[in-house]
């Protein structure tokens, strides 16, 4: 399922927020400006994470990504799928630049299976340059770059069939 849904994420198609196709309530979702983990909390007794891969890669392996980020040779990529009461809610993919690694923010290399809002969530020098809401098939993700001290990060979510962002559009 992870290997799907990481492919899934990665075929995403990116529409402006102002898209006839975004409706309120996912707009709601997709545009959340605080932590996903913290509003998933809000559906569930326990959110957990299950790490799919955490590594260093080359910059030849983050394609369009790369746009947003500064020309370095190596990232730090975190992929994830965060769980709501052990059912899959969203795939999740970071991508560090190296020099955006060093002083607090190394603590990104060692969340394990914390959850990454968890962390940055918690940091008063967290701001957000811009959230992208996109589409594959039917399903729903953003991308998000944020910033740690200034320091840049690339958020790219989607969220799978059981997401309660699903049962928003169904009730509206």
């Amino acid at each position: 399922m992870s290997h799907d849904a990481l492919r899934q994420l990665r075929a995403l198609h990116w529409l402006p927020a102002s898209s006839p196709q975004l409706s309120a309530p996912l707009l709601d979702w997709l545009m959340e400006e605080d932590s996903m983990t913290r509003r998933f909390e809000q559906h569930c007794q326990q959110v957990t994470v299950k790490l799919i891969r955490e590594v260093f890669i080359g910059a030849e392996e983050i394609s369009e990504e790369a746009e947003f980020l500064p020309a370095d040779p190596r990232f730090w990529l975190r992929e994830i799928v965060l769980c709501g009461d052990g059912e899959p809610w969203l795939i999740g993919r970071t991508v560090v630049p190296e020099s955006t690694l060093n002083g607090p923010e190394q603590m990104l290399q060692q969340l394990g299976t914390r959850p990454l809002g968890r962390y940055l969530f918690s940091s008063s020098t967290l701001s957000r340059d811009f959230i992208n809401p996109g589409q594959v098939g039917d399903l729903w993700g953003r991308r998000s770059r944020l910033r740690l001290s200034g320091k840049p990060l690339l958020l790219t979510e989607l969220f799978l069939p059981a997401s309660p962002l699903y049962r928003a559009l169904d009730q509206g």
